[in-house]
């Protein structure tokens, strides 16, 4: 049986591959007597804590709309300085069967929409990946445990991400419709398998 974690799930977690069980993290707490959601849901606060499940558990994990709050670096209350972001990538690799894929979907900077939510503290770039990919990443200088090679990295259009399955012309043609009309794309889309277990 396949497992899939969806990080920032709220109601409605993402399976963008298709797995037979579906997992999601997120901060809101949801009554799940009054909820019925369908999926194992955890509530948790990825910036202080890990994601509470074993190591090569799943056999993918998405990020949709999530890299963005995640906090580059923060000081704790006992004067400790920690790098959530890197410490959020190093807990997908660890939560990840060898050869598992993340998905991970986010604005991205120059764009405006990497900087109007006031929750967003966490510019990516087009060159940000590579501080998690290669056999030596170099986002372990800070800690990063693991590596990931990069299978796309690419500016994309939302619709194109949330349904993986579907016609090559159609993604083509909503690429076309948000360079054209649409000025451009906003968010970065990458696609990773977890490498180095």
């Amino acid at each position: 049986m396949t497992k899939h974690l969806d990080l920032g799930c709220g109601l409605k977690p993402r399976n963008p591959y298709g797995a037979d069980a579906t997992f999601g993290c997120d901060v809101r707490d949801i009554d799940l007597a009054v909820e019925k959601i369908g999926f194992d849901y955890k509530r948790v606060n990825l910036v202080v804590e890990p994601i509470p499940y074993p190591d090569g558990f799943f056999d993918s994990v998405s990020a949709f709309d999530f890299l963005e709050h995640m906090p580059r670096q923060m000081v704790l209350p006992n004067g400790d300085v920690t790098n959530p972001f890197i410490n959020v990538m190093s807990e997908i690799h660890r939560v990840l069967v060898p050869g598992g894929r993340l998905l991970a979907f986010t604005p991205a900077y120059p764009r405006a929409e990497a900087f109007t939510d006031p929750t967003h503290v966490n510019f990516i770039t087009e060159k940000t990946h590579e501080y998690f990919v290669g056999s030596k990443p170099s986002g372990a200088m800070y800690g990063f445990q693991g590596a990931f090679e990069a299978l796309q990295v690419r500016w994309e259009a939302p619709a194109n991400v949330y349904d993986l399955n579907q016609p090559p012309w159609r993604k083509t043609m909503r690429r076309v419709h948000r360079q054209l009309l649409r000025g451009g794309m906003a968010h970065i889309l990458w696609e990773f398998v977890a490498i180095g277990k």
